[in-house]
């Protein structure tokens, strides 16, 4: 945010056709940081509104920021008005299936010969290939990319606890319409650029890809894998909580042993390095869950943060919300879900110049900005309550 108080993107225009997680947390990302994002819904709204159980977040998280326009894209008027407001944008993100914004007369090839500076994002579940018109969900990346074997236990393929490659996909495709924007500037022409759920599951594995290269064997899931370190799990302590601790250098297991009582385990010369004390986990490990087990939970974080140890305690998604250091921090905004109840989600977890990105807009009821948006475009104030009262545009 610049000193006058402009944000970052100010003045960019971003017209979104997207739903679900992956297209909303690309529109997020840029409104947080200033742009003009005006979701694009049906005239009863989009569909991730009306989720429930592990839905029911959705909507609120992704569509903070943004303006809503509710138009009946079918229609003949509702076209033109869409086609107006593309004309007065920067960007176009859509995330549905291969080929529907085609249909509607959207798609990238028909918008570039009406405005050839125009920088398309599409959002799909794999970029060009022999893949590219599967049906793609983050579940299925995470399947057929290698997460949920690296997740679960041996046999037992297990998806992440979040919507991983939904919402990194949509911070790739942040990166790369900004570079776009860049770019442009140099070109004068837009471009169409894609981001992909299969591709950001392969990134996220590349690290387990390369350590199977170089160590020559079989990759073996992270719950049974042979940790990195001797002391790198979690330990249930004496009220039945649950804390990890890690001990990954030389110097902290120095201080570990000393500040813990633990001498016969520093004066061990077969525990002297870190590959040593790896190959003694079966010694080590019963130790120090015996230790921890006679401590509480608080007693044993406040003596891991004292020693300057990596530690966490294990917590609940509902716990956050109380988490001290969010709330210090300002790392939670406000926002008002649609039965009016008020809660608080994460901000964008960056900062610029000391400066985070909070709620401007409150989330969008469904064509909460439609006459607004239509009274930019040139319609009169008759012809906005035409095209509502034909159906055409809906008006919160």
């Amino acid at each position: 945010m610049a000193e006058d108080g402009r944000l970052p993107l100010e003045g960019i225009r971003v017209v979104e056709f997207v739903h679900v997680v992956m297209g909303p947390t690309c529109g997020l990302v840029l409104a947080d940081l200033g742009a003009d994002v005006i979701k694009v819904e049906p005239l009863d709204g989009d569909h991730t509104r009306k989720l429930t159980a592990s839905g029911a977040g959705f909507f609120p998280t992704y569509n903070r920021n943004k303006k809503s326009l509710a138009v009946d894209l079918k229609s003949d008027a509702g076209r033109e008005i869409v086609l107006k407001l593309i004309d007065s944008a920067d960007v176009v993100t859509e995330n549905f299936r291969p080929g529907a914004m085609d249909k509607l007369g959207f798609g990238y090839e028909q918008l570039k010969k009406m405005k050839p500076e125009l920088i398309y994002c599409s959002l799909k579940g794999f970029l060009a290939g022999p893949y590219e018109n599967r049906a793609g969900l983050d579940e299925t990346a995470q399947m057929m990319g290698g997460l949920a074997y690296m997740t679960g236990p041996v046999g037992r393929p297990l998806r992440a606890g979040a919507s991983v490659n939904d919402i990194m996909g949509g911070m790739f495709a942040v990166i790369a319409i900004l570079a776009a924007i860049i770019e442009r500037r140099t070109t004068g022409r837009g471009q169409y650029v894609k981001s992909a759920l299969f591709e950001n599951c392969a990134f996220l594995v590349g690290q387990h890809m390369t350590e199977g290269f170089m160590t020559g064997q079989p990759v073996v899931p992270m719950p049974d894998r042979i940790r990195a370190w001797a002391v790198y799990d979690t330990f249930r302590t004496s009220d039945g909580e649950m804390v990890f601790v890690g001990v990954v250098t030389d110097t902290q297991w120095k201080i570990f042993c000393e500040a813990f009582g633990l001498h016969e385990l520093l004066a061990d010369d077969h525990l002297k390095t870190n590959p040593q004390r790896v190959v003694a986990r079966p010694r080590v490990i019963p130790i120090v869950t015996a230790l921890f087990a006679k401590m509480t939970k608080a007693e044993l974080l406040a003596k891991c943060e004292k020693l300057g140890l990596p530690f966490a305690p294990i917590t609940r998604p509902e716990d956050l919300f109380e988490d001290p250091h969010l709330k210090a921090s300002g790392g939670l905004t406000d926002i008002t879900l649609m039965n009016g109840t008020k809660t608080q989600v994460p901000i964008l977890p960056v900062e610029m110049d000391g400066r985070r990105f909070r709620t401007r807009l409150d989330l969008p009821k469904v064509g909460e900005h439609t006459r607004e948006m239509l009274a930019d475009l040139g319609y009169s104030a008759q012809q906005i309550d035409k095209l509502v009262a034909d159906g055409v545009a809906h008006a919160a």
